[in-house]
């Protein structure tokens, strides 16, 4: 199966517009690490964070592996061991280096790694000029793309990991935080029921983990009109959310327990400031708890009386919202407040990533792509569970209401929060 069959149908634009497009999204990544030193990209904290000069080098080496090798004659590596350094999880391709030492790599230098971006951006821009508008190297520049604003992302949440690790926690940027309203009072919307579908539709890119778009069946549910809150979440903590066994699922109790979790990541021990991307500063009770696992989100929900959506109800609410929300242009950096508004559910796209209590799995009728390139979505359906609507860190424009994020239960150094839902009777 071919990626234009795979990662929606797309009317292959000019080369002239797919080269800008190609242009804005690379420079996007330049930006983002504008702010840092050359010392901060090198480092590694835990193994899900890569250094952003191991993103900024794996973002180049997908293009160079998957269309330069591909459709530009006579092209050679800039570098054959790049290819083992930069290969993310692509078995097929060939071996690779091992994820938990990524930040042990000194060699080859930012300097050099910056160097290998321009090689391919030179080559990659004339392969657009002469093959752009071929639907298979169109549907692959579009696919590399979208994969790259998902590196943009990770190199906000990994720097951040990087930056809260050091014991004077500096800013990644400097901003001024305003302290919000009080939030919209907390409410719950009926959902839709009966028989729905769910999955991408129509024209336009999507992941091959978004198709087939089938039929699924709602019961009667309603959903919370905006996000668990930093002050909601606290009063949790001083309840001893973390101390009631009967709160949690049999493997949250056990990782609270290995790994001392006693409040979200980046709150300081009396619960009274956090850590963002613009420095600690006063913990916000309006705005809402990010950094949160699903193990902790789960357990809110329970202390609550709720409990997480399903994903296929989070899909048909968000179809009737707006793409507007709180992404990385608006800089942020952090979730927002939910003020008052006239739309029934607020914060469905942006400010965090919501959990679903759906595990990650293939869609009826799912098979992954042909090749190597099947190895990006379909072989991670497995002990995951469902994001829906991206982050504050999000490029905007890259979500959509079918949109599946994934990550283990335990995960929480990305922007993850929280909505509350329950069933109606």
């Amino acid at each position: 199966m071919t990626a234009t069959a795979r990662f929606g149908s797309i009317d292959p634009p000019s080369g002239e517009i797919l080269a800008e497009q190609y242009r804005s999204v690379r420079e996007q990544s330049s930006a983002l690490i504008a702010p840092l030193t050359t010392e901060d990209m090198v480092i590694q904290t835990m193994p899900e964070v890569s250094p952003s000069k191991w993103h900024l080098a794996h973002i180049s080496w997908f293009f160079e592996t998957f269309l330069l090798l591909a459709f530009q004659n006579h092209y050679r590596r800039f570098d054959d061991s790049f290819h083992y350094l930069f290969n993310s999880y692509y078995q097929s391709a060939g071996e690779m280096h091992a994820r938990p030492e990524r930040g042990l790599l000194s060699r080859p230098t930012v300097a050099e790694v910056q160097r290998y971006r321009q090689h391919v951006d030179e080559h990659m821009l004339a392969l657009i000029e002469a093959r752009g508008e071929q639907p298979e190297v169109a549907a692959l520049v579009t696919l590399g793309l979208h994969h790259e604003q998902q590196h943009q992302e990770l190199m906000l949440t990994d720097i951040k990991h990087v930056l809260g690790s050091h014991p004077f926690e500096p800013a990644y940027r400097q901003g001024n935080h305003q302290p919000s309203q009080a939030s919209r009072a907390l409410q719950f919307v009926a959902g839709t029921e009966g028989i729905a579908e769910i999955g991408h539709a129509g024209e336009g890119f999507c992941f091959d983990n978004e198709r087939p778009r089938h039929r699924t069946l709602l019961y009667p549910h309603a959903l919370a009109n905006r996000l668990v809150t930093c002050g909601e979440y606290r009063e949790f903590i001083l309840d001893g959310g973390y101390e009631r066994p009967e709160l949690w699922l049999s493997d949250g109790w056990s990782t609270v327990q290995q790994q001392a979790w006693r409040h979200p990541l980046y709150w300081s021990r009396d619960l009274d400031s956090v850590y963002t991307l613009h420095g600690r500063r006063p913990l916000d009770p309006n705005e809402p708890v990010t950094h949160v696992s699903f193990y902790e989100a789960d357990a809110y929900a329970r202390w609550a009386g709720t409990r997480l959506p399903s994903e296929a109800e989070w899909e048909v609410a968000a179809r009737a919202q707006s793409l507007a929300g709180n992404f990385v242009d608006s800089e942020a950096l952090h979730p927002l407040a939910a003020g008052d508004e006239d739309r029934p559910l607020s914060q469905m796209y942006g400010d965090c990533w919501e959990w679903t209590a759906s595990p990650y799995g293939p869609y009826p009728g799912y098979r992954p792509p042909e090749g190597t390139i099947g190895e990006y979505n379909g072989k991670f359906m497995c002990n995951q569970m469902v994001l829906r609507g991206g982050s504050c860190v999000t490029p905007p424009g890259h979500v959509r209401a079918s949109y599946r994020n994934f990550f283990y239960p335990a995960d929480r150094w990305q922007f993850t929060g929280i909505r509350l839902a329950k069933d109606a009777h």
